[in-house]
């Protein structure tokens, strides 16, 4: 009996060869690959492709496998400033740090969240995609901030269903440059991949509906610290939307931002952080609410432009 894979090619796997990056995505051999290749059993855009045809991000693939292959498990190892604010039978919050992406993907050999929770003893539910059991939401990796993952299948299920339905609260605080008008209003614009630049997104009529709230909360000369809620989840969301709107985030020079500003300020990477999430917890049905601190770098950004506007 075959199993139907379909699958959208990640940014990590543009440019290689079909059996080495499906080898690498599946988690399996590339002679294996190269075997499904040979029967016509990948398609790429609907067209069946050879072992050494390329993959292009975005595109996606159709694989028949003659039976379920296990992909890579999760490594246990212990990922430095990850910490875990609340944990019960259900749910475990944890305060995510710059540089670790949420789980295991193509392309990616940093640290992850679920590899860390793993290596605390942490179990998670069974329920999700093997790479990303357990995971109902998700942080770049260059994004800090709070975030909960699933312990028990309930819960996985009653959450997951939470952030489809959108009542789950999720605020961020970002700094973006200059002043936004009005100082408090919703971007409403629809995102999907770049046109030109694969590992971006952006602002496209074709895209998909994208809404961001934000009020300004702090004004400076040179940036404006706004609290967004976003009303849907797509990738870069925040980044893309103030980037369009001319107010990209501090410290994002992927989307725009000021170099200069971003060196004065001592930014590797841009300020926006996930500082607030309220949900229903799925045990009880009460409403709860998880927070997270500024780390040091966003942090010691905001002190130096008080300073310099004093």
């Amino acid at each position: 009996m075959s199993d139907l894979r379909t699958l959208p090619v990640p940014d990590g796997l543009d440019g290689m060869r079909v059996d080495s990056g499906l080898a690498k995505l599946l988690g399996m051999s590339r002679s294996a690959v190269a075997a499904l290749t040979e029967s016509d059993d990948v398609e790429l855009d609907g067209s069946p492709v050879g072992k050494s045809d390329r993959l292009l991000a975005g595109s996606w693939l159709e694989v028949r496998l003659p039976e379920s292959e296990e992909p890579a498990a999760v490594v246990p190892v212990p990922v430095e400033g990850l910490t875990v604010v609340h944990e019960d039978d259900d749910i475990v919050v944890v305060n995510k740090p710059i540089g670790v992406a949420v789980h295991p993907s193509p392309g990616w050999e940093g640290p992850t969240v679920l590899g860390g929770l793993a290596a605390a003893g942490i179990t998670l539910a069974n329920s999700g995609p093997p790479e990303r059991q357990g995971v109902v939401h998700r942080l770049d990796a260059g994004t800090t901030g709070v975030m909960v993952l699933a312990k028990s299948d309930h819960a996985y299920s009653v959450l997951k269903r939470a952030f489809k339905e959108r009542t789950v609260d999720k605020h961020y605080h970002a700094l973006v440059q200059g002043h936004p008008d009005p100082s408090k209003g919703t971007i409403d614009a629809p995102i999907d991949r770049h046109p030109r630049h694969d590992y971006k997104f952006a602002v496209v009529a074709e895209g998909k509906p994208s809404v961001t709230h934000y009020e300004i909360v702090e004004a400076f000369r040179a940036a404006s610290l706004v609290d967004v809620k976003l009303e849907t989840g797509r990738t870069h969301q925040i980044r893309v939307h103030f980037s369009a709107v001319r107010h990209p985030c501090v410290g994002d020079l992927t989307y725009g931002a000021d170099p200069v500003l971003a060196q004065r300020l001592d930014l590797t990477r841009q300020w926006l952080h996930a500082y607030s999430l309220v949900f229903e917890h799925p045990a009880h049905g009460r409403r709860v609410t998880f927070d997270s601190a500024y780390p040091a770098d966003l942090q010691r950004a905001l002190d130096e432009l008080r300073a310099q506007d004093h």
